[in-house]
């Protein structure tokens, strides 16, 4: 990437994808967040200039500058990324952690954090603003949908689908086959052994629908 990056989020995960551009030798231009007591101080060395809809920032996004948007909360960054989309026609980066394993037969779409110690795997489709935690497996042919959410350490066999939206706690496993269905949820520490409906909320071993 030769273009410097502006980072939306300086929260966790946006202090992640700091280390993560900067261990890529990828210049980190600032930090935008809309907690006004972060403003004007620093992440290591990186200012935090403003909030997520300063104008004097964003039109410096495009030609000049990439945007990665860090923030957990689904439904903030899918409105971050349209704002983005919106006003500067443009898609956010990756970030992706330099111990991760990404096969050159897998595809990735835009935006998406994966950190580190991932395996993704051959002829893994992943969507775009798809969030990856640390020392994720993504076996073969496993497919996950825009804008899922994989905690720390989960385990989604091959052929598994993973629907847009959907969240899968940490230390979680999915048996290969298995489609977990739009913005469904997967409790930590969860062995799921059947398909998981859309919105419905699982959890245990076997993971059970909790009513």
């Amino acid at each position: 990437m030769e273009n410097p990056v502006l980072i939306f989020g300086a929260g966790t995960m946006g202090r992640q994808a700091l280390d993560i551009f900067q261990r890529n030798n990828v210049v980190v231009y600032g930090f935008l967040d809309d907690n006004k007591k972060l403003h004007g101080t620093e992440i290591g060395n990186v200012t935090v200039l403003g909030d997520t809809d300063d104008g004097g920032f964003l039109k410096i996004i495009g030609n000049k500058c990439e945007a990665f948007v860090a923030i957990g909360e689904r439904k903030v960054r899918e409105k971050l990324v349209e704002m983005l989309n919106e006003r500067r026609k443009t898609m956010p980066v990756n970030a992706i952690h330099d111990t991760a394993i990404v096969s050159e037969l897998a595809t990735m779409g835009h935006g998406s954090f994966v950190g580190p110690r991932v395996v993704v795997g051959p002829y893994v489709s992943m969507g775009q603003h798809v969030n990856v935690q640390s020392g994720v497996i993504l076996e073969a042919f496993a497919t996950i949908d825009d804008f899922v959410t994989i905690g720390t350490g989960a385990v989604i066999n091959d052929h598994v689908k993973i629907e847009q939206g959907a969240y899968i706690g940490t230390g979680a496993t999915i048996i290969a086959g298995i489609t977990i269905g739009k913005n469904a949820r997967v409790g930590a520490g969860s062995l799921v052994i059947a398909d998981v409906p859309a919105k419905a909320t699982v959890f245990g071993n076997p993971a059970q629908v909790v009513k």
